[in-house]
């Protein structure tokens, strides 16, 4: 990729809007960028569970999970899904865990840390609402572009 969010920001001012939370990267790489879909939940993956299966053709999965340190959102089995079925990468606000094995996953994964209890699945969660993290709001369709400098949103694709 052939990006820098430090250059996005400089390039489009206040419309990169900066996602301001301290996201830890786990995947092995720390590069993203696509069209979000959002995910509101919180402590119930049913809903990242479903998505990882579906084609991501390229798109970065947004994750609202409030939070939460008491459980992860993410794990290794989904993970790969996700890396299978084509997706970018993903951004959750929330944990992850099986850390040593998304470490070796070419996809960008983004969390606020690590807990090793699974969350529960009630089939609970939203897809396509809009998700307030870190200070931004994100909508379906909003870019999102990611490296080792942070996370930022655009309204419209880099470069037009």
């Amino acid at each position: 990729m052939t990006f820098n969010t430090t250059d996005l920001c400089d390039e489009h001012g206040d419309q990169a809007r900066v996602v301001a939370l301290p996201l830890i990267d786990f995947g092995a790489r720390a590069r993203c960028a696509g069209p979000a879909i959002t995910v509101k939940c919180f402590e119930d993956n049913s809903r990242i569970k479903a998505l990882s299966m579906q084609p991501g053709e390229g798109r970065v999965l947004v994750v609202d999970g409030g939070g939460s340190h008491r459980c992860a959102l993410l794990g290794d089995v989904i993970a790969e899904d996700l890396l299978n079925n084509g997706w970018a990468g993903v951004i959750i606000n929330g944990c992850i865990r099986d850390k040593a094995a998304l470490a070796g996953l070419n996809i960008a994964i983004k969390a606020l840390g690590t807990s090793p209890r699974k969350s529960v699945k009630r089939d609970e969660g939203q897809v396509g609402l809009a998700v307030d993290i870190g200070g931004q709001s994100i909508t379906d369709g909003d870019r999102i572009y990611a490296d080792e400098d942070g996370v930022i949103v655009l309204d419209t694709p880099a470069g037009q």
